[in-house]
């Protein structure tokens, strides 16, 4: 069997690793691979080559520093295909999906190339007499990421990118489900030409998370997950005197208004609430329908997930793969229980498929349910899985109060014809990211990405602009020159880079 190792000062070693975990092919229930669970010495030996390297890249000028992510961008486009399969191999998304994600990561790396424009300051003449004054953006230093199972390229590449332009050196722990990935992407940093050193990864558990955590020379810590997970991540992080990004979980809703496109509502929520099995913390799991569209909605919903083709991700057929482990599949079975027992409609019950040849993967249908109320666990937990829930209110204020009242704020997504619905709907939400007739609001590379309430913990969204702001300290300077010698003439032309 395959043993993924860590990448140390552009090294693949095993370190000193004595536990490994199992990494499965959803599709199969099968273990793979393993995957070397790294201690505390691994760590150590990789902060010890970001130390040693920091100095060199940090005096890198921004535009070699682009230079490199370019070459990086052209090798990921270029082995796109070859990623996705390693996505769909380890967390079972289907292959498209699994493109998708690559592109979506893709143009962050384009954004970061942007950067010698990103990192220029303000500057101001003669605030006093003979003297100026300006800004600058310099790097933090050494910044981590902690990154999630269902975006093993998109996630990291939010993150690198953006840490590598502005003068960072990088260590990733990816997810121990699906680590493959993240190798590849260190592989493809280094045939881009960043020095070794720059952008490692270790891999670990818990016991690693918290190794980085309270690591003193670790200045950053980024990180994607479970809304508990990023409590502990800010808090902790935060303790030790760290900068810290902690995206949570989710609880989607989009609210249906009558007057909504039916037929495009109803495709864009199945999209948005089943594809990835519902392993996004984008994805729609509450759909809040207003007044009388209530039952054509949960009609033509149910048609339409009982038709969703379900199986392996490498079938260009298949529509929706597997979830990434047993245990999460017993999770989402028993929440999808869970709301029959506490008196929920199941319309749809995607419980007990099978699929022929992967009898023993991990595999689920879509569950649909109606009339849901705020009582219930389906409601209140972030499933993460494909299960969407049906609420119906009387009118729009209470459709927005219901999702105002929610814990979280990632995404929401109102569906409707009226302009002035959709305007009051985007003013008043309290959440992060919001849509209008589009599902998925995942802004593009340019903007940044983040929600509110328990779906952030930290003062930055990620990536963008903002992602620049993280990953940099302002320094303001104050200058005052005295007269002196000028220099005489040059002749060449000057370069940079």
């Amino acid at each position: 069997m395959n043993t993924i190792h860590h990448v140390i000062n552009g090294q693949h070693i095993n370190g000193h690793s004595t536990r490994y975990g199992d990494v499965f092919n959803p599709a199969t229930g099968e273990a793979s691979k393993k995957v070397v669970l790294g201690t505390d010495e691994d760590l150590n030996a990789a902060v010890a080559a970001a130390k040693a390297a920091f100095p060199a890249w940090a005096e890198t000028p921004p535009l070699a520093r682009a230079r490199v992510l370019f070459r990086a961008r052209d090798l990921i486009e270029q082995r796109m295909d070859e990623l996705a399969a390693i996505i769909t191999s380890e967390h079972g998304k289907i292959l498209s999906d699994a493109k998708g994600e690559v592109t979506r990561g893709l143009e962050v790396v384009e954004f970061a190339t942007g950067v010698p424009e990103l990192l220029k300051g303000e500057y101001t003449e003669q605030v006093g007499r003979g003297i100026d004054a300006w800004t600058m953006r310099q790097p933090v230093g050494i910044a981590a990421g902690i990154t999630p199972f269902n975006f093993p390229v998109m996630v990291p590449l939010w993150m690198a990118p953006m840490a590598l332009a502005t003068g960072n050196c990088f260590i990733l722990k990816p997810s121990e489900r699906d680590p493959s990935a993240s190798i590849m992407l260190a592989d493809i940093l280094k045939e881009a030409g960043l020095p070794d050193g720059v952008f490692q990864v270790v891999h670990g558990d818990k016991d690693m998370v918290n190794a980085i955590l309270a690591h003193p020379d670790i200045a950053a810590v980024s990180f994607v997950g479970s809304t508990p997970v990023a409590q502990h991540i800010y808090a902790t992080g935060t303790a030790h005197g760290k900068r810290v990004q902690a995206l949570g979980g989710a609880k989607n809703h989009a609210l249906v208004m009558p007057d909504c496109d039916l037929e495009k509502t109803v495709d864009a929520l199945i999209g948005a609430a089943y594809g990835s099995a519902g392993e996004r913390c984008m994805a729609i799991s509450v759909a809040v329908s207003v007044g009388p569209i209530a039952d054509p909605l949960v009609a033509a919903l149910a048609q339409k997930v009982k038709t969703i083709t379900i199986g392996n991700g490498t079938d260009s057929s298949s529509e929706m793969g597997p979830l990434v482990t047993a245990q999460h599949l017993a999770r989402v079975k028993g929440l999808v229980d869970s709301g029959v027992s506490q008196g929920a409609t199941l319309v749809v019950d995607g419980r007990n498929i099978k699929i022929d040849g992967y009898e023993k993967g991990f595999f689920i249908g879509g569950s649909l349910f109606d009339n849901v109320t705020s009582e219930m666990d389906i409601y209140r937990e972030e499933i993460f899985g494909p299960v969407l829930c049906v609420m119906r209110a009387p009118d729009f204020d209470t459709a927005l109060k219901l999702i105002n009242e929610s814990p979280f704020g990632n995404g929401t997504a109102i569906f409707t014809r009226d302009g002035d619905s959709a305007r009051t709907f985007v003013h008043n939400v309290t959440a992060g990211m919001v849509g209008v007739n589009v599902p998925i609001p995942v802004p593009m590379a340019f903007h940044s990405f983040g929600g509110w309430k328990d779906s952030l913990f930290g003062d930055h969204h990620m990536h963008g602009p903002e992602g620049v702001r993280f990953f940099t300290r302002m320094k303001a300077v104050t200058q005052r020159w005295p007269a002196g010698i000028r220099s005489g003439a040059e002749f060449i032309m000057p370069t940079h880079g």
